[in-house]
């Protein structure tokens, strides 16, 4: 099953020593290849900071952008992996490996699978959702 591995990390408020990014950029890489040689790698990104979002609403038919994220949290989407874990416990230990654990949290949330529905299922799911 696919799983969103969603990393949530407080953002920097300051300049960020060039030692400590070279090793969290080594981790995650590390991280990665693991990922690709267990060949569960589906895909994943860093994100750039809350302040480069944008929040879209549509209200009484309006489009409505509103600069920022969606709310104000001490801990900001950072990035994600979508995995193919074999279940839930495989995807959390995945999750645990992700460097962003140690000082953040990941946020483990199956993938619904969509594109395997016929459009009539599709609906049906949507109306019981």
């Amino acid at each position: 099953m696919r799983y969103a591995l969603l990393i949530y990390t407080a953002e920097p408020t300051g300049p960020v020593p060039e030692d400590l990014i070279a090793a969290e950029t080594a981790a995650y890489a590390a991280f990665s290849s693991h990922l690709r040689e267990r060949g569960i790698w589906q895909a994943g990104d860093a994100l750039l900071p809350t302040d480069t979002a944008t929040t879209v609403r549509v209200v009484e038919g309006r489009v409505v952008a509103t600069d920022g994220p969606f709310a104000e949290t001490k801990e900001a989407l950072g990035g994600f992996y979508i995995v193919d874990a074999t279940d839930l416990d495989d995807a959390i230990a995945l999750a645990a490996r992700i460097p962003g654990a140690a000082h953040g949290c990941i946020e483990v949330r199956p993938i619904w699978e969509i594109a395997n529905m016929g459009a009539a299922d599709t609906a049906e799911a949507v109306v019981a959702n």
